[in-house]
């Protein structure tokens, strides 16, 4: 484990708070006008999910967890739990949902993505910022429901509906993005 000054922490680090690794959720930074800069931060517990809130003065040491990056294969969900392989080990591993933060909606058979390990427990997920994903249904658009860009409710391979533009048909691939759950582009 190393230490790093607060001044450095960033969304997505790990760090050690109380004993146990976090993960940094949110991070500001604030730098009033008297008084030295300070950091609020938003750590999640990552063996129990229990969310809270720390500020730290800029010039603390917080100590940063050494994590191993792993790339691994999507293969299958039973349940809450899903599996995954390394592709180069062909070692499996069981990943529970809460990891995904309700982005396992977007996953497909066979996706890669790279996980984050603490003391060989999967402890955070790099999930893609946005994936390609196949329209299974899509009503079709009504003559004059044209005002302010329109849209209408599709649904994707994986289950998923989203809001999308009037000219997507059943059989479109569309760009998506994980983090709010949106319509990016067509695929080409």
């Amino acid at each position: 484990m190393s230490g790093i000054k607060a001044n450095q922490l960033k969304r997505d680090m790990f760090v050690l708070f109380k004993d146990q690794p976090h993960a940094v959720v949110k991070c500001e930074f604030y730098f009033p006008g008297k008084g030295s800069a300070f950091a609020r931060t938003r750590l999640k517990n990552v063996k129990t999910g229990a969310v809270q809130e720390y500020t730290y003065k800029s010039n603390d040491v917080v100590e940063v967890v050494d994590v191993e990056t792993v790339e691994l294969q999507y293969l299958y969900a039973d349940g809450e739990t899903y599996f995954f392989m390394n592709p180069h080990s062909f070692e499996q591993f069981e990943v529970k949902e809460s990891i995904f933060d309700e982005k396992e909606r977007f996953l497909l058979p066979e996706m890669k993505m790279f996980f984050q390990f603490y003391e060989e427990e999967v402890i955070g997920v790099r999930f893609p910022l946005k994936v390609r994903l196949k329209v299974t249904e899509a009503n079709q658009a009504t003559a004059g429901n044209t005002v302010n860009a329109p849209k209408k409710v599709v649904t994707l391979e994986t289950g998923v509906t989203i809001q999308a533009p009037l000219f997507v048909k059943v059989g479109d691939t569309l760009i998506v993005d994980t983090e709010t759950g949106s319509y990016v582009s067509r695929a080409t």
